[in-house]
Protein backbone atom coordinates (compact mmCIF):
# COMPACT_ATOMS: atom_id res chain seq x y z
CA UNK A 1 0.00 0.00 0.00
CA UNK A 2 1.22 3.44 -0.96
CA UNK A 3 -0.75 5.56 1.44
CA UNK A 4 -1.28 8.93 0.42
CA UNK A 5 -2.86 10.96 3.15
CA UNK A 6 -3.95 10.39 6.80
CA UNK A 7 -7.76 10.92 7.33
CA UNK A 8 -9.57 11.62 10.64
CA UNK A 9 -12.62 13.09 11.65
CA UNK A 10 -13.06 15.99 13.90
CA UNK A 11 -14.41 19.36 15.79
CA UNK A 12 -13.66 22.09 18.11
CA UNK A 13 -14.35 19.56 21.30
CA UNK A 14 -11.63 17.35 20.29
CA UNK A 15 -9.04 19.63 19.42
CA UNK A 16 -6.54 18.40 21.73
CA UNK A 17 -6.90 14.79 20.66
CA UNK A 18 -5.85 16.20 17.10
CA UNK A 19 -3.39 18.03 18.26
CA UNK A 20 -2.00 14.59 19.93
CA UNK A 21 -2.60 13.01 16.66
CA UNK A 22 -1.04 15.11 14.45
CA UNK A 23 1.95 15.25 16.43
CA UNK A 24 2.66 11.80 17.08
CA UNK A 25 2.64 10.95 13.16
CA UNK A 26 5.01 13.47 12.81
CA UNK A 27 7.37 12.23 15.35
CA UNK A 28 7.23 8.93 13.55
CA UNK A 29 9.06 10.62 10.74
CA UNK A 30 5.77 10.68 8.41
CA UNK A 31 5.20 13.57 6.62
CA UNK A 32 1.81 12.91 4.60
CA UNK A 33 -0.44 15.30 4.79
CA UNK A 34 -4.06 14.86 7.36
CA UNK A 35 -7.24 15.49 6.25
CA UNK A 36 -10.15 16.02 8.91
CA UNK A 37 -13.94 15.17 8.02
CA UNK A 38 -15.89 17.68 10.08
CA UNK A 39 -18.31 15.96 12.24
CA UNK A 40 -20.23 19.10 12.63
CA UNK A 41 -20.14 22.72 11.76
CA UNK A 42 -18.26 23.67 14.93
CA UNK A 43 -15.20 23.70 13.46
CA UNK A 44 -11.46 25.12 14.52
CA UNK A 45 -7.73 25.83 13.60
CA UNK A 46 -5.96 22.97 12.55
CA UNK A 47 -2.52 22.00 12.59
CA UNK A 48 -0.14 23.03 10.03
CA UNK A 49 -0.38 20.30 7.45
CA UNK A 50 -4.10 19.28 8.40
CA UNK A 51 -6.93 20.45 5.60
CA UNK A 52 -11.07 20.61 6.46
CA UNK A 53 -12.02 17.49 3.84
CA UNK A 54 -16.03 17.59 2.99
CA UNK A 55 -17.45 15.96 0.12
CA UNK A 56 -20.93 18.37 -0.42
CA UNK A 57 -22.61 15.52 -2.14
CA UNK A 58 -21.96 12.73 0.22
CA UNK A 59 -22.86 15.03 3.17
CA UNK A 60 -26.35 16.44 1.84
CA UNK A 61 -27.19 12.66 1.08
CA UNK A 62 -26.46 11.82 4.91
CA UNK A 63 -27.98 14.43 6.45
CA UNK A 64 -30.95 13.84 4.29
CA UNK A 65 -30.75 10.31 5.72
CA UNK A 66 -30.50 11.88 9.83
CA UNK A 67 -27.87 9.76 9.66
CA UNK A 68 -25.41 9.70 12.53
CA UNK A 69 -22.24 12.31 11.95
CA UNK A 70 -19.64 9.28 12.50
CA UNK A 71 -20.72 7.65 9.44
CA UNK A 72 -19.48 11.02 7.53
CA UNK A 73 -16.40 8.88 7.22
CA UNK A 74 -18.16 6.59 4.49
CA UNK A 75 -16.37 9.40 2.74
CA UNK A 76 -13.32 7.32 2.87
CA UNK A 77 -14.79 4.29 0.66
CA UNK A 78 -14.88 6.53 -2.21
CA UNK A 79 -11.48 6.98 -1.98
CA UNK A 80 -8.02 5.34 -2.12
CA UNK A 81 -4.19 5.11 -0.46
CA UNK A 82 -5.30 6.39 2.70
CA UNK A 83 -5.25 5.84 6.22
CA UNK A 84 -8.24 6.61 8.51
CA UNK A 85 -7.94 7.01 12.02
CA UNK A 86 -10.21 8.59 14.98
CA UNK A 87 -9.02 11.44 16.85
CA UNK A 88 -8.37 9.24 19.76
CA UNK A 89 -5.13 7.65 18.24
CA UNK A 90 -1.44 8.03 18.73
CA UNK A 91 0.90 6.50 16.21
CA UNK A 92 3.89 4.63 17.53
CA UNK A 93 5.61 4.00 14.06
CA UNK A 94 5.15 5.31 10.56
CA UNK A 95 2.19 4.08 9.11
CA UNK A 96 3.38 4.45 5.48
CA UNK A 97 6.33 1.79 6.60
CA UNK A 98 3.59 -0.28 8.29
CA UNK A 99 1.47 -0.62 5.67
CA UNK A 100 4.07 -1.04 2.90
CA UNK A 101 3.23 -4.86 2.05
CA UNK A 102 -0.16 -4.56 2.59
CA UNK A 103 -3.31 -4.86 0.28
CA UNK A 104 -6.72 -4.42 0.24
CA UNK A 105 -8.73 -3.12 3.47
CA UNK A 106 -6.08 -3.37 6.42
CA UNK A 107 -7.28 -3.26 9.73
CA UNK A 108 -4.92 -3.73 12.92
CA UNK A 109 -7.48 -4.27 16.11
CA UNK A 110 -8.89 -7.02 18.10
CA UNK A 111 -12.83 -6.80 17.41
CA UNK A 112 -13.18 -10.48 16.23
CA UNK A 113 -12.73 -10.35 20.26
CA UNK A 114 -16.08 -8.39 20.72
CA UNK A 115 -18.11 -9.15 17.84
CA UNK A 116 -21.68 -7.53 19.33
CA UNK A 117 -20.50 -3.96 18.90
CA UNK A 118 -19.76 -4.55 15.15
CA UNK A 119 -23.21 -5.93 14.41
CA UNK A 120 -26.76 -5.47 14.17
CA UNK A 121 -29.15 -8.34 13.58
CA UNK A 122 -29.43 -7.70 9.89
CA UNK A 123 -25.89 -7.18 9.10
CA UNK A 124 -25.18 -10.70 11.31
CA UNK A 125 -27.28 -12.59 9.42
CA UNK A 126 -25.34 -11.22 6.32
CA UNK A 127 -21.67 -12.07 7.53
CA UNK A 128 -23.23 -15.65 9.25
CA UNK A 129 -24.12 -16.45 5.11
CA UNK A 130 -20.71 -15.34 4.09
CA UNK A 131 -18.42 -17.90 6.19
CA UNK A 132 -18.50 -19.48 8.94
CA UNK A 133 -14.94 -17.19 10.26
CA UNK A 134 -16.93 -14.24 10.45
CA UNK A 135 -15.82 -13.05 13.39
CA UNK A 136 -12.47 -12.27 11.87
CA UNK A 137 -14.00 -9.97 9.23
CA UNK A 138 -15.15 -7.06 11.94
CA UNK A 139 -12.86 -4.17 12.88
CA UNK A 140 -12.95 -1.15 15.06
CA UNK A 141 -14.41 1.64 12.58
CA UNK A 142 -11.68 3.77 14.39
CA UNK A 143 -8.85 2.63 12.41
CA UNK A 144 -8.61 1.09 9.13
CA UNK A 145 -6.50 1.74 5.85
CA UNK A 146 -7.16 0.85 2.10
CA UNK A 147 -5.39 1.07 -1.19
CA UNK A 148 -8.51 1.27 -3.40
CA UNK A 149 -12.17 2.56 -3.45
CA UNK A 150 -15.04 0.27 -1.86
CA UNK A 151 -17.25 1.84 -4.18
CA UNK A 152 -16.33 3.22 -7.49
CA UNK A 153 -19.23 6.16 -7.11
CA UNK A 154 -21.72 7.45 -4.63
CA UNK A 155 -24.41 6.07 -6.48
CA UNK A 156 -22.89 2.36 -5.41
CA UNK A 157 -22.26 3.80 -1.89
CA UNK A 158 -25.93 4.62 -1.52
CA UNK A 159 -27.21 2.02 -3.18
CA UNK A 160 -25.73 -1.02 -1.01
CA UNK A 161 -26.15 1.24 1.86
CA UNK A 162 -30.26 1.52 0.69
CA UNK A 163 -30.04 -2.38 1.21
CA UNK A 164 -29.69 -2.64 4.75
CA UNK A 165 -30.34 1.42 5.64
CA UNK A 166 -31.06 0.08 9.29
CA UNK A 167 -27.53 -0.78 9.98
CA UNK A 168 -25.85 1.28 7.71
CA UNK A 169 -27.81 4.46 7.49
CA UNK A 170 -30.13 4.69 10.95
CA UNK A 171 -28.20 2.97 13.60
CA UNK A 172 -28.66 5.34 16.69
CA UNK A 173 -25.30 5.22 18.30
CA UNK A 174 -22.18 5.27 15.50
CA UNK A 175 -21.23 3.76 12.62
CA UNK A 176 -19.10 0.71 12.85
CA UNK A 177 -21.73 -1.68 12.18
CA UNK A 178 -22.38 -0.10 8.92
CA UNK A 179 -19.05 0.46 8.31
CA UNK A 180 -18.12 -3.28 8.36
CA UNK A 181 -21.60 -4.16 6.41
CA UNK A 182 -20.27 -1.98 3.61
CA UNK A 183 -17.23 -3.51 3.46
CA UNK A 184 -17.91 -6.82 3.24
CA UNK A 185 -20.89 -5.73 0.57
CA UNK A 186 -17.77 -4.31 -1.57
CA UNK A 187 -15.81 -7.68 -1.38
CA UNK A 188 -12.38 -6.31 -1.26
CA UNK A 189 -10.55 -8.28 0.84
CA UNK A 190 -9.71 -7.59 4.54
CA UNK A 191 -6.21 -8.13 6.13
CA UNK A 192 -6.60 -8.17 10.09
CA UNK A 193 -3.01 -7.38 11.16
CA UNK A 194 -3.58 -8.60 14.65
CA UNK A 195 -4.07 -11.89 13.43
CA UNK A 196 -1.51 -14.84 12.01
CA UNK A 197 0.60 -14.75 9.94
CA UNK A 198 1.66 -10.70 11.29
CA UNK A 199 -0.12 -11.20 14.66
CA UNK A 200 0.87 -8.01 16.10
CA UNK A 201 0.35 -6.67 19.41
CA UNK A 202 -2.65 -5.04 20.42
CA UNK A 203 -3.64 -1.51 19.85
CA UNK A 204 -6.49 -0.73 21.70
CA UNK A 205 -5.30 1.14 24.87
CA UNK A 206 -7.69 -0.63 27.00
CA UNK A 207 -5.37 -3.80 26.89
CA UNK A 208 -2.81 -2.13 28.49
CA UNK A 209 -4.47 -0.33 31.65
CA UNK A 210 -3.73 -2.69 34.25
CA UNK A 211 -0.53 -3.75 32.08
CA UNK A 212 3.14 -2.31 33.86
CA UNK A 213 4.66 -2.87 30.71
CA UNK A 214 3.31 -0.27 27.16
CA UNK A 215 2.86 -1.37 23.85
CA UNK A 216 6.35 -2.24 22.47
CA UNK A 217 7.59 0.47 19.91
CA UNK A 218 9.94 -1.85 17.78
CA UNK A 219 10.21 -5.24 16.91
CA UNK A 220 8.00 -7.50 14.68
CA UNK A 221 4.90 -7.25 17.00
CA UNK A 222 4.55 -4.14 17.70
CA UNK A 223 1.56 -2.01 16.74
CA UNK A 224 1.97 0.83 14.90
CA UNK A 225 -0.62 2.68 16.41
CA UNK A 226 -2.50 3.15 19.71
CA UNK A 227 -6.54 3.77 19.78
CA UNK A 228 -8.30 4.64 22.80
CA UNK A 229 -12.09 3.84 21.23
CA UNK A 230 -13.12 2.65 25.22
CA UNK A 231 -11.80 3.71 27.58
CA UNK A 232 -10.75 7.60 26.88
CA UNK A 233 -7.42 8.82 27.16
CA UNK A 234 -8.57 10.57 30.51
CA UNK A 235 -8.57 6.99 32.63
CA UNK A 236 -5.48 7.21 35.02
CA UNK A 237 -3.51 4.61 33.72
CA UNK A 238 0.55 4.44 32.35
CA UNK A 239 -0.74 4.08 28.93
CA UNK A 240 -2.45 7.39 29.07
CA UNK A 241 1.29 8.77 28.97
CA UNK A 242 1.83 8.11 25.05
CA UNK A 243 -0.96 10.29 24.50
CA UNK A 244 -0.50 13.06 27.61
CA UNK A 245 3.71 13.30 25.84
CA UNK A 246 2.30 15.17 22.59
CA UNK A 247 0.64 18.17 24.57
CA UNK A 248 2.36 21.02 25.94
CA UNK A 249 2.19 21.82 29.58
CA UNK A 250 -0.68 24.46 28.96
CA UNK A 251 -2.20 21.84 26.68
CA UNK A 252 -1.99 19.40 29.77
CA UNK A 253 -3.45 21.51 31.92
CA UNK A 254 -6.42 22.21 29.73
CA UNK A 255 -6.97 18.37 29.27
CA UNK A 256 -7.01 17.98 32.92
CA UNK A 257 -9.43 20.79 33.63
CA UNK A 258 -11.86 19.16 30.64
CA UNK A 259 -11.06 15.66 32.61
CA UNK A 260 -11.97 17.21 35.60
CA UNK A 261 -15.06 18.23 34.15
CA UNK A 262 -15.92 15.03 32.40
CA UNK A 263 -15.71 13.01 35.68
CA UNK A 264 -18.20 15.80 37.11
CA UNK A 265 -20.67 15.11 34.82
CA UNK A 266 -20.42 11.33 34.77
CA UNK A 267 -20.99 11.79 38.65
CA UNK A 268 -23.70 14.22 38.38
CA UNK A 269 -25.35 11.87 35.70
CA UNK A 270 -24.94 8.70 37.52
CA UNK A 271 -26.72 10.33 40.29
CA UNK A 272 -29.14 11.74 37.97
CA UNK A 273 -30.01 8.41 36.74
CA UNK A 274 -29.77 6.14 40.06
CA UNK A 275 -32.71 8.74 41.18
CA UNK A 276 -34.94 8.30 38.79
CA UNK A 277 -34.59 4.34 38.94
CA UNK A 278 -35.39 5.14 42.96
CA UNK A 279 -38.68 7.15 41.62
CA UNK A 280 -39.70 4.80 39.11
CA UNK A 281 -39.71 1.97 41.70
CA UNK A 282 -41.37 3.95 44.08
CA UNK A 283 -44.20 4.82 41.43
CA UNK A 284 -44.68 1.05 40.60
CA UNK A 285 -44.45 0.07 44.10
CA UNK A 286 -47.00 2.52 44.89
CA UNK A 287 -49.16 1.12 41.70
CA UNK A 288 -49.02 -2.31 42.53
CA UNK A 289 -50.28 -1.74 46.35
CA UNK A 290 -52.64 1.38 46.10
CA UNK A 291 -56.06 -0.22 46.46
CA UNK A 292 -58.35 0.06 43.34
CA UNK A 293 -60.31 3.09 43.34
Amino acid sequence: MNLKCIVTLGSRSVRLRLLALVRSLRATGCDLPVRVIPYNDDLCELPPGCTWWRDEALLAWLQTERAHPMMRKYQCLLQADYQYVDADVVFLRDPQAALAGAEGFVVCCGQWRDVDHALTAESRAVFEAATTNWPALLFNAGQFACDRPLFAELASLQAAAARYPGTCLHHPSHDQPGLNLLRLLSAVPLTNLTLPPTALESSWAGDYRQRRNLPPRSGPQAPYLLHWASPSPWHDSPVQELFLEHLTAAERQEWEQSRAAEKSGRRTSGIAERTRHVLRAVRRAWRETAPDR
